[in-house]
């Protein structure tokens, strides 16, 4: 297929575009590539990877802070979104070990977001959350990490008793 067929494919079809596309790969065809096209769409890739990455963090740092500080509001289903996030986040961790740095790199942007969020959520005013995460990104994957919350939770309620 000649290239200027594979750019109109692009724009009409891109299902076929894609399949086209990776045949004339599989096939070595590469004067029939619409280079321009499979770049943007490899960088959008990445960029989507990461977004997707991204709002996991921050979902799963929302729910973290409501668990935390809505203590009385703890529901089956924040705890669920704490698990599936986090096995999300793992998971792509698995697959794309290059995400770590990724992860140190958007903390703390992705917790700003969290706060503002989780406020909005629960009513909370935003300085009832700390300026810097009081979690590490380690805790926060830690499957354990909920319990020892809530654990320090009813044993200082305990206490206070």
């Amino acid at each position: 297929m000649n290239i200027n067929l594979q750019i109109n494919l692009y724009e009409t079809d891109y299902l076929k575009w894609i399949e086209t596309t990776a045949k004339n790969l599989k096939d070595r065809d590469y004067t029939s590539i619409d280079w321009e096209n499979l770049i943007e769409e490899v960088e959008d890739m990445g960029r989507s990877e990461r977004q997707g990455f991204e709002s996991n963090l921050t979902i799963l740092l929302i729910h973290l802070l409501k668990w935390h500080y809505q203590p009385d509001q703890r529901s089956g289903s924040w705890k669920g979104s704490i698990v599936e996030h986090r096995r999300r986040i793992l998971k792509a961790l698995r697959d794309s070990p290059s995400l770590k740095p990724y992860l140190e790199e958007i903390f703390d942007e992705s917790y700003e977001d969290a706060t503002v969020q989780a406020s909005v959520e629960t009513g909370l005013s935003p300085e009832t959350f700390p300026n810097r995460c009081p979690y590490s990104a380690i805790e926060i994957l830690d499957a354990n990490f909920l319990l020892a919350i809530f654990s320090d939770q009813v044993n200082s309620a305990q206490t206070n008793e």
